[in-house]
């Protein structure tokens, strides 16, 4: 029997539904946005948007939606709302569920569902949400009461939110969407644990601080501040004790002492392309040194050999935020035998290695309780300098050297190889030089997973908290969501997502989401022409065998023009600085079509 659309009833006669009450809740919680691809099985709550003070953000893609949905989560602190239709729009969202539970991100996702009594028949587009998400988020549950809408949303982000943060499903089946509410408004939104270390804790760790030569101190998760991070940099610096962010988490903390975000820097750490580039790494070092504090980089994928051996050298490691996990520790081999201070607000999830001391507290507020102990440490302080001077030489762009041939990028034995030719390229290291110099100091940087990545991590600095969206779980897809959302949130901010070829074309479609929402950045996006991060696996495993990893590309400037956004097309760094600031003058969402040589793999200047 063919099914029959209900007579529409004026909402004004009408009690309040299940999924009116959903957007009223919402609202009473902050939500100022919501992202998703609109589906039938939501009709009523899509209804309830339609007069609320909540924006509908419509996006091309429900992975595009949950990555926003994400993005807002990280930069705000409170969870991002995606909502997606049941089976195959869940399918799609799945990718930013799994990211926000290995981020440790609050993201609430609404999936729509098949009717009550339609359950266990193999309906249309039917599928088991625990099943499916059960593994890989904090909580999932499905709204069968409508009396319970409230509640629900108000839990589901108590979850979200406290704790370790992470996603949280809710399912929410269309005909109890629109049973009455049996209620005119929503429940009172709960409190948010951010528990705070007990003195004694405060103490004991103060003692470990002073026995030790070499305290090392790294940093990760969600909610810092300005506050936070200034006082923990300044309070480091003070006792020569260095500092590490965990992979990805490099915006916990100011990178510099001698900068102040609302007035602006007194100058960058980059000496800039003409001078920093003509004069070489040397003289830079010597200026940029001066007020760098006791930042000294990051762990994990693209980490400087310096940031290894601090882990491995360091007496005692103090863990704020973040566990020693896989990544942070090259795979579980590194760091695990020092002594160990563990900072969470939840459990030890993921951590590996010892635990000499464990304090459950939200890591931002441990940190101001913190730097009011009275402490004496007597630390390393040629250790500490030298860990400042070799991430000042780590992150000081210098010009690449041309990169020698090889064996999978030559022209000879596949047709999956490059052909690189004798084209001009743009030196990606460069390009980094001038955002350095171009970009404001609360900037937000936005990428997802490749090669591609490597740049903005080793070079951009990070001067003001929620700078920085980038999936720690390495997914692709993620850098221009991101950045939609990132300029949603932070209208008065500047948004810049560097993005490679492969990872652009994943939710480049979001481009359009931007022209019609009035989001404002600029893309770079990296055209190698294959997707880079595989091929330099197979070029030390395979030589000579490049198999499943080139890339036939667009004109992705004339791509971007399609949709109404800018789009230009650099062949070479000289070119960059003014593409770039005609790119922002623009107003639009932007594209820079950036043509890098096909054999280069990563920054090419020295690791220390």
């Amino acid at each position: 029997m063919a099914n029959v659309a209900p007579e529409p009833v004026d909402p004004a006669e009408r009690p309040l539904s299940a999924g009116h009450l959903i957007v009223a809740q919402l609202e009473r919680e902050g939500v100022r946005r919501v992202y998703g691809v609109p589906g039938e099985s939501f009709l009523d709550v899509l209804d309830g948007l339609h007069d609320s003070q909540i924006s509908t953000v419509v996006t091309r893609h429900e992975g595009g939606a949950g990555f926003m949905a994400l993005a807002e989560g990280r930069l705000t602190g409170l969870p991002g709302v995606a909502m997606v239709t049941r089976g195959p729009g869940a399918a799609n969202a799945f990718i930013a569920v799994h990211t926000a539970y290995q981020d440790a991100t609050p993201m609430i996702l609404f999936v729509g569902l098949i009717p009550v009594a339609d359950r266990g028949r193999e309906a249309f587009q039917e599928f088991d949400l625990t099943g499916w998400f059960g593994s890989t988020a904090k909580k999932v549950v499905t709204l069968d009461d409508p009396t319970a809408a409230a509640r629900v949303v108000a839990e589901s982000v108590h979850v979200a939110r406290s704790g370790r943060p992470g996603p949280v499903v809710i399912g929410i089946p269309e005909d109890v969407l629109t049973l009455p509410a049996g209620s005119s408004g929503g429940v009172r939104p709960l409190a948010v644990p951010r528990p705070r270390a007990a003195e004694a804790e405060l103490k004991e760790l103060v003692r470990r601080f002073e026995r030790a030569r070499r305290p090392l101190v790294v940093v990760g998760g969600e909610e810092w501040t300005a506050e936070s991070g200034q006082e923990l940099m300044r309070w480091a610096t003070r006792h020569s004790i260095p500092v590490l962010a965990d992979f990805r988490a490099y915006d916990a903390v100011p990178h510099d002492l001698g900068h102040d975000v609302e007035n602006g820097p007194e100058r960058g750490l980059g000496q800039g392309l003409e001078q920093g580039l003509e004069q070489g790494l040397e003289q830079g070092l010597e200026q940029d040194l001066v007020g760098t504090g006791a930042y000294v980089g990051s762990l994990g994928f693209g980490r400087g050999d310096h940031a290894a051996r601090l882990l491995d050298e360091a007496d005692l490691t103090v863990f704020l935020g973040a566990p020693r996990g896989d990544v942070l520790s090259d795979g579980y081999t590194r760091g695990l035998d020092s002594e160990t201070v563990l900072v969470l607000p939840g459990d030890a999830q993921g951590h590996c290695g010892r635990i000499d001391q464990f304090v459950s507290a939200h890591a931002p507020s441990f940190v101001l309780d913190l730097v009011t102990m009275s402490a004496s440490p007597d630390t390393d302080v040629e250790w500490f300098g030298a860990a400042r001077e070799a991430h000042v030489r780590f992150t000081t762009p210098a010009p690449e050297p041309a990169p020698a041939p090889t064996a999978s990028n030559s022209s000879e034995g596949s047709g999956d190889s490059d052909d690189s030719g004798d084209e001009t390229y743009v030196d990606l290291t460069a390009v980094m030089a001038v955002l350095r110099e171009e970009l404001t100091p609360d900037a937000v940087i936005t990428y997802g997973a490749g090669n591609h990545a490597l740049w903005p991590a080793r070079y951009l600095p990070h001067r003001a908290p929620a700078s920085l969206v980038a999936p720690r779980n390495g997914a692709m897809g993620m850098g221009i969501p991101a950045a939609v959302a990132a300029s949603l949130a932070f209208p008065g901010r500047e948004v810049v997502s560097v993005a490679g070829d492969g990872c652009f074309l994943m939710n480049g479609q979001e481009l359009a989401t931007a022209v019609g929402h009035g989001a404002v950045f600029v893309a770079l996006v990296v055209d190698n022409g294959c997707y880079a991060t595989i091929r330099e696996h197979q070029e030390g495993a395979y030589p000579g065998r490049p198999s499943g990893t080139r890339l036939t590309n667009p004109d992705f400037a004339a791509w971007a023009r399609s949709y109404g956004a800018y789009g230009e097309t650099v062949t070479s760094d000289r070119d960059f600085r003014e593409a770039f600031r005609r790119a922002r003058a623009s107003g639009l969402p932007a594209v820079l079509h950036l043509i890098q040589d096909p054999a280069v793999r990563a920054p090419a200047t020295t690791t220390v």
